[in-house]
């Protein structure tokens, strides 16, 4: 049985709905991500932050709860176990991205009655303008707002897209959305069953997927998501100083391996240096590739009980 986050006493319209997932491994770019959005938050709604966490310490929640402001931010945590309904089997796909990328789906559902929109991020992310802006950008009717994907852009593309586009009834030019950052009508992303599909999704094209959850999301919503500018979802590998958000995706600045914008680097360790690891060092690419391994491992001794 699912078990719902803790319901609160806050009117919506004083409140800005955030949630996020992490492991014990990525709480550092989840602390540097909050410590920018409350550095750049002027507008005075308070921060609920939901937090999904994958086996996360309590040394760590504690060094994050004793980062943040609380007069500003309010942390709600919740293990990754009691997120996933009882019907349901997350797909075990051989990428090595980790089980917990699929929370994003049904945290919606989980969140308290009052809360009617939410935004996602992933952890590794910093934000540079201010989240009421983001917030109060009107969704039209759609169930999700999204930036295009820079790189992968259509579903015709060829080396990330959806490789099977036509079989499923869509054009070339359909348009493909990143997941890393989602604006969410929650009524209408739970009341559509869209976790569901999407898991559905997932395990019926398995062979068709390099990314795993944001496949199938774009195929669940395919045409349905406003698409927004795409300064809210720039990719590290190109500086542009109008950025609104940062997304390091692939080498993350946390690894001494980082190859992307000098200058993001520099602003991510500007926020992480406000955060009680601001005397954190980089981790060497050996560990790097620890981390990758043990999530695929996860895998397969999830696959072998199935």
């Amino acid at each position: 049985m699912l078990t719902p986050f803790p319901s609160m006493c806050i009117e919506e319209a004083d409140e800005i709905t955030i949630f996020a997932i992490t492991d014990n491994y990525y709480i550092v770019l989840l602390a540097a991500l909050l410590k920018s959005i409350e550095s750049n938050h002027t507008t005075g709604e308070k921060l609920s932050i939901y937090l999904v966490g994958d086996k996360v310490s309590e040394n760590s929640k504690e060094m994050l709860q004793q980062s943040i402001k609380p007069d500003m931010t309010a942390l709600h945590w919740m293990k990754m176990e009691d997120c996933l309904p009882a019907n349901i089997s997350l797909p075990t796909d051989k990428s090595s991205y980790p089980m917990n990328i699929y929370m994003r789906l049904f945290i919606p559902g989980l969140l308290p009655g009052h809360v009617k929109k939410a935004i996602y991020l992933d952890v590794d992310m910093i934000l540079q303008k201010d989240v009421s802006i983001l917030w109060n950008q009107h969704l039209e009717g759609r169930i999700i707002a999204a930036v295009q994907d820079p790189r992968i852009k259509v579903m015709s593309n060829s080396w990330g897209g959806i490789a099977n586009f036509r079989e499923l009834g869509f054009t070339e030019d359909t348009r493909y959305f990143n997941t890393g950052l989602m604006v969410i009508d929650v009524a209408q992303f739970t009341k559509n069953k869209i976790a569901e599909k999407v898991i559905e999704c997932v395990n019926a094209n398995m062979k068709f997927i390099n990314y795993p959850d944001q496949y199938g999301l774009n195929v669940v919503l395919a045409n349905q998501w406003l698409e927004l500018d795409p300064l809210w979802n720039h990719f590290a590998s190109e500086y542009n100083a109008e950025a609104h958000l940062i997304h390091f995706v692939e080498r993350k600045p946390i690894y001494k391996s980082y190859y992307f914008s000098e200058e993001y680097k520099k602003v991510f360790f500007q926020y992480l240096d406000l955060t009680l690891w601001k005397n954190f060092i980089p981790i060497s690419e050996p560990m790097r590739y620890v981390k990758k391994t043990l999530n695929i491992l996860n895998k397969l001794a999830l696959s072998s009980f199935k």
